[in-house]
């Protein structure tokens, strides 16, 4: 990310982080970068309803699936896209897990995985790792997305960085 970045740490501590750490970050981060666009209501609703939904899910899953510490999420946004970049610890049986389910969701169309893992958990409910909101965010949203999983330290912790871009584009007037 060379242009330049907003940077949000959430930090674990005393209160906690939870889900409502995620709804409040991805709207702030939201309102942040569709400022830019509220000269046309339609632009900035769909420029921000976007980005709320790209980093809700991102940061939802660091959430959920992170060993203890920080969660670092830096941001970024050109003419043509917005780039975030979420940055957590896990332990390294989620990382697995993660890395498996990856393999799954990330080879073929996304729309026509997102269709098969509907179905799927429709099926069995249980699912604990769906994978659906990547693939929404793939299908849906046009989000590239990328991983990088590296050695935190000795104690089976696990560094993870994950990327997404989506395509943000003004409407001519």
């Amino acid at each position: 990310m060379k242009e330049s970045v907003s940077r949000v740490r959430l930090f674990d501590g005393p209160l906690d982080l939870s889900w409502r750490h995620c709804a409040t970050t991805s709207d702030f981060i939201a309102d942040l970068f569709a400022l830019r666009f509220q000269s046309s209501r339609n632009d900035y609703m769909e420029v921000r309803h976007s980005i709320g939904y790209l980093a809700n899910e991102l940061i939802e899953n660091a959430v959920k699936f992170r060993a203890p510490g920080e969660i670092v999420i830096e941001a970024s946004m050109d003419s043509e896209c917005f780039k975030l970049k979420v940055s957590n610890d896990v332990d390294g049986e989620n990382a697995s897990e993660f890395q498996s389910l990856l393999a799954d969701i990330t080879v073929g169309d996304p729309k026509d995985l997102l269709i098969q893992r509907i179905e799927a958990n429709a099926a069995n409910p249980d699912v604990g790792h769906s994978g659906l909101g990547l693939l929404t965010l793939m299908s849906d949203y046009g989000a590239r997305l990328a991983w990088i999983f590296s050695s935190a330290d000795e104690n089976d912790r696990i560094c993870l960085e994950t990327y997404a871009s989506i395509p943000i584009s003004q409407t001519q007037n």
